[in-house]
């Protein structure tokens, strides 16, 4: 009975726990075996420990060239998704217009849409419009699927602002930029954060709508995949461990700053 007692107090903690330990068993196994050393092509099976993959992580041919493409993809992607996505949010939630519903339906259509439907149906817009499949068209449709993901993180901000503090500003005699730098877009600065980290996870990670529209563009997602074809290299996992391992850093450093800023508000 004691123990029963004790396992009803801590189930939500212990469910907690083992759903978080499910979702990081891939991230823990990637990580493992990019300290592998594999006999044959493939690095599948653990054969002994080696740190040689670490030591030169684009040892493989066009790897790093793929990585890099893909980075100059997501931050340029991030970049033109959340400036349109803020700018419709504030357009949605602030003014009323004219087929202000439709575009609230429409906007969300990416993320309803299956990407295989949404891959081709752009593939065949840049075809009918002679366009050369490469850098460009990747870019346009990543900028088209991310701007959804934005949409929504900051148009939910935007819903739960106080319109009183804006006033206090006007009252205050400043003038519509000033009180959109010093008071709007600080409130705001979470949900468009939000967004844009999203959108630039979803688009260095995109393969479905990347593969249709490359053209002869290798990003790294679609060569992992053609590696995978042909054998895996450990560096694909040193380059894996490496963006969990900045990920997790990233979102320790907010949490520490969030933390700094609610100690000095009290």
């Amino acid at each position: 009975m004691p123990f029963l007692n004790w396992l009803k107090r801590r189930l939500v903690v212990i469910a907690g726990l083992l759903t978080l330990a499910y979702l990081l068993l891939p991230n823990i196994i990637v990580t493992v075996f990019s300290f592998n050393k594999p006999k044959g092509r493939f690095n599948y099976e653990w054969q002994r420990f080696s740190a040689d993959a670490w030591q030169d992580p684009c040892g493989v041919a066009d790897m790093c060239g793929s990585l890099s493409l893909s980075l100059q993809i997501a931050v340029w992607a991030t970049v033109g998704a959340t400036v349109l996505g803020t700018m419709i949010s504030f357009a949605l939630v602030r003014y009323r217009f004219r087929a202000r519903g439709a575009v609230n339906s429409l906007i969300f259509l990416p993320m309803a849409m299956p990407e295989v439907v949404m891959a081709a149906s752009l593939l065949t817009l840049f075809l009918n419009m002679g366009a050369q499949l490469g850098f460009w068209t990747i870019l346009i449709a990543h900028i088209m699927f991310c701007l959804s993901f934005v949409v929504t993180a900051v148009k939910a901000r935007v819903m739960s602002m106080d319109p009183r503090l804006e006033e206090a500003a006007r009252d205050l005699y400043a003038g519509p930029v000033q009180t959109f730098l010093r008071v709007t877009l600080p409130i705001a600065a979470p949900g468009i954060a939000a967004g844009a980290l999203l959108s630039f996870a979803l688009s260095f990670d995109d393969f479905i709508i990347t593969n249709f529209n490359a053209g002869s563009t290798v990003t790294f997602p679609m060569f992992v995949w053609g590696s995978a074809q042909r054998g895996t290299p450990v560096q694909i996992n040193v380059i894996g461990t490496a963006m969990f391992l900045l990920a997790v850093l990233f979102v320790l450093v907010a949490m520490v700053l969030g933390n700094r800023r609610n100690k000095q508000k009290a």
